[in-house]
């Protein structure tokens, strides 16, 4: 199977910044990738929390949700129940392109780092480790304290990449929404997926040509 058929398994954890997710997938899919979505238990009540949505958690629903919600037809969602540790997801049997936990709570991050798996989400980030594919995790939380710097780096000695939802201005966002699609990109930069459209650094605007700098 060619690396661009492979899935792509997209884990929502119970953090704050669940609109990353949202526009995850939406990218994700207009470009017609197919997409193994895995919702954490935390994460339904997150999104009920701050966004007043209630996210189905049967998987055939939880599709039919998604589809209306982002408005693609494109692309191939099959999602997963949060506790479904048979899914395919769960056996490194099964190839994927690659995993990205969006956003990452810190106690998602402990237990992958521990080597504890008590859901999906975990036992799935676990097998790409093992299975030495990519795994990215996007940490939602600020400040970092010793505990979570230790695992994030465990995490990273074990062959994650670590790529925090970092904002930045050099692109001259002017909506929320432009925010967030640089911090979906960017994420999916790590994976090696070129999400969406971007205005992207090429230095500084006005720098003199090298023969235009006078010497002193």
């Amino acid at each position: 199977m060619a690396p661009s058929s492979l899935p792509v398994v997209l884990a929502v954890s119970g953090a704050s910044a669940q609109p990353l997710a949202e526009r995850a997938l939406q990218l994700l899919l207009q470009d017609d990738l197919p997409v193994e979505m895995v919702t954490s238990r935390g994460a339904i009540g997150v999104w009920q929390a701050e966004m007043g949505l209630r996210v189905p958690s049967e998987p055939d629903a939880q599709e039919r949700f998604w589809r209306e919600r982002t408005g693609c037809s494109s692309g191939r969602l099959h999602c997963h129940r949060w506790n479904d540790q048979a899914a395919a997801i769960a056996s490194g049997s099964y190839l994927t392109r690659g995993m990205v936990i969006l956003p990452a709570s810190m106690g998602t991050v402990g237990r992958i780092a521990s080597g504890v798996a008590l859901d999906l989400i975990e036992r799935a980030a676990d097998v790409h480790l093992k299975e030495g594919r990519p795994l990215v995790i996007a940490p939602r939380e600020l400040p970092w304290n010793l505990v979570h710097l230790r695992n994030l780096t465990r995490l990273a000695e074990a062959g994650a990449r670590i790529a925090p939802p970092v904002p930045a201005w050099y692109h001259q966002p002017t909506t929320i929404g432009e925010m967030v699609d640089f911090l979906v990109i960017r994420v999916f930069d790590t994976l090696g997926l070129q999400l969406g459209s971007l205005q992207r650094w090429q230095g500084p605007v006005g720098r003199p040509a090298p023969d235009e700098v006078s010497t002193p």
